[in-house]
């Protein structure tokens, strides 16, 4: 069985403009989405606690044996172009051919849900230390704009597909079924 280390964000600093609630709350929400998904396909997970620091996910995800590394963010723009960019953007690490074969899974599936698929972007990084210092392949990913409204609320009200989206995208760069939960 598969196994891959969930990080959703733990910065609970960075407020959505919607003014409902910050990066950490609804990376979560999603993460808690996409606990039947994995279930249902199979992937064993290990997620980290909000309250862990960046050095603390990293060496907890680099004390298993994990398959992937998925760290799941929303991002800002710079103060002087805040609310004026949009768009999901999926990094890896350039040095790392696996993590560029998962962020084009990633990518591709998100423009089947984002509004404007052409803004989803694959972005070569070698400085974020979730990428660099994690050792199983890994992405992460900014899943769109909290200082843009229309990103911001997009988020809000898309958590299921987008976990269902993420968790497809894993199947994909695993190489197994992806299975949907069974109603009771």
């Amino acid at each position: 069985m598969p196994s891959i280390y969930l990080s959703p964000s733990v910065q609970d600093y960075n407020q959505y403009v919607t003014g409902t609630g910050n990066e950490e709350y609804y990376m979560n929400l999603i993460v808690d989405a996409m606990v039947p998904y994995l279930r249902a396909s199979d992937i064993d997970f290990t997620r980290n606690n909000p309250y862990d620091t960046l050095s603390q996910v990293i060496d907890q995800s680099n004390a298993g044996d994990y398959d992937f590394h998925l760290a799941l963010h929303s991002n800002a723009a710079p103060e002087n172009l805040s609310g004026a960019i949009q768009g999901p953007d999926v990094y890896y690490y350039a040095d790392r051919a696996s993590g560029q074969r998962a962020a084009d899974f990633f990518a591709d599936n998100l423009r089947k849900i984002y509004p404007n698929p052409s803004l989803v972007a694959t972005i070569p990084n070698i400085s974020l230390a979730e990428l660099r210092r994690v050792k199983a392949p890994a992405n992460l990913i900014e899943l769109a704009y909290h200082d843009n409204y229309d990103d911001a609320q997009w988020i809000i009200g898309h958590i299921d597909v987008i976990a269902q989206k993420l968790v497809l995208s894993l199947t994909q760069y695993l190489g197994i079924p992806f299975r949907k939960p069974s109603s009771k």
